[in-house]
């Protein structure tokens, strides 16, 4: 399984701009995906932008003050036409075809930042080799591997309930029939796989069908009540041990924690949601050691807020912000070190 997040892909364009021409005029992207590929190579040019309807029909996004660059369509433009990826080069194909129908004036060349060794053959310029099966943090929840996947509800299709919402009775039960979703899948998810309980199957299933969340398969935890599931703790196991059962290629969960649980015991990669990570076995123990490595005493602080809060929220507030303290100056010493490393870069060095 292969994976790219927006912050690859954002670090990954900023390393390809030394190996694209260094004249060109225009940056055109292929609806949709593509748009965000051409978008920030537009800024990072300081270049005008259109879509490829644009390109056909002589017209260019409004490109705002920074940018001074004036283009005439109607005159020969050296363009890149670009899309995030390419796979069979069907789409590639289609919009070649389409421009070429409009006999423009233009040197053109084609672009995709990540593509398969098929893909190479229809553009001019890519960035990375990137086999099948594949995962993008910017469509995962509209990608066809969902119908091969697990997906946790809680945390990834709607949010988390609240502790005051968690009552295992009427409160719960408001929150399961009246929470907003986080986001709808536009393509079908193989199992919705999740700890609530057996006994809220039928509002849930009636949340999912007024959202119109399409699925094969609703899985949930059968105990009695949320004390039981507590007492067990089994949340990570449950989820595990359905996922390692079943032919599916991947398991998308909000939780870290679990996420890294998930992905051990069923010896298959699981998609963090909270972090945007695709946690593979393989690197289970590297993740772990990451955690231990956080400052000991933050847990501590967070511990102590909670139990405080509940007997004197003066003094748990006092806790908040000696936390809050301390984040932030850790992150201005991550910010000094990550300065110090950035002065001795080379001139066109990924920063």
């Amino acid at each position: 399984m292969n994976w790219k997040s927006i912050s690859d892909l954002n670090r990954d364009i900023k390393r390809w701009i030394p190996e694209l021409p260094d004249d060109l005029d225009l940056i055109v992207g292929i609806p949709r995906s593509g748009l965000l590929v051409a978008n920030l190579l537009a800024l990072y040019l300081n270049l005008p932008l259109t879509d490829v309807e644009g390109l056909c029909e002589g017209r260019i996004l409004q490109a705002g003050r920074r940018c001074e660059r004036d283009v005439d369509l109607s005159k020969k433009c050296k363009v890149l036409v670009v899309d995030d990826s390419v796979a069979s080069g069907f789409q590639m194909q289609h919009i070649k075809a389409q421009i070429k129908r409009h006999r423009l004036p233009h040197q053109i060349y084609y672009g995709a930042l990540y593509v398969t060794p098929l893909g190479t053959k229809y553009v001019d310029f890519w960035y990375e080799l990137i086999g099948l099966p594949r995962v993008f943090e910017w469509n995962v929840m509209h990608s066809d591997i969902l119908l091969k996947s697990c997906v946790d509800l809680d945390g990834v299709l709607c949010r988390d309930p609240t502790e005051e919402e968690n009552d295992d009775g009427l409160k719960y039960m408001e929150f399961i029939k009246f929470v907003k979703p986080l986001i709808i899948p536009s393509k079908t998810i193989g199992y919705i796989v999740t700890t609530r309980l057996e006994k809220y199957r039928k509002e849930t299933e009636e949340w999912l069908k007024r959202h119109r969340i399409k699925y094969n398969y609703l899985v949930m935890l059968n105990l009695p009540d949320k004390k039981t599931r507590q007492a067990l703790g089994i949340h990570a196991e449950f989820k595990a041990g359905f996922y390692k059962s079943k032919n599916t290629v991947l398991f998308i969960e909000s939780s870290l924690s679990q996420a890294i649980e998930i992905a051990k015991i069923s010896g298959k990669p699981v998609l963090c949601t909270e972090t945007w990570e695709l946690i593979k076995p393989g690197k289970v123990d590297e993740i772990r050691s990451k955690i231990r490595q956080m400052p000991s005493d933050i847990g501590f602080l967070l511990n102590r807020f909670l139990i405080e809060l509940k007997n004197d929220p003066i003094k748990a507030f006092r806790l908040s912000y000696r936390y809050l303290f301390m984040k932030v100056e850790n992150k201005l010493l991550r910010f000094t070190i990550r300065f110090k490393k950035l002065s001795k870069c080379r001139p066109g060095e990924d920063k």
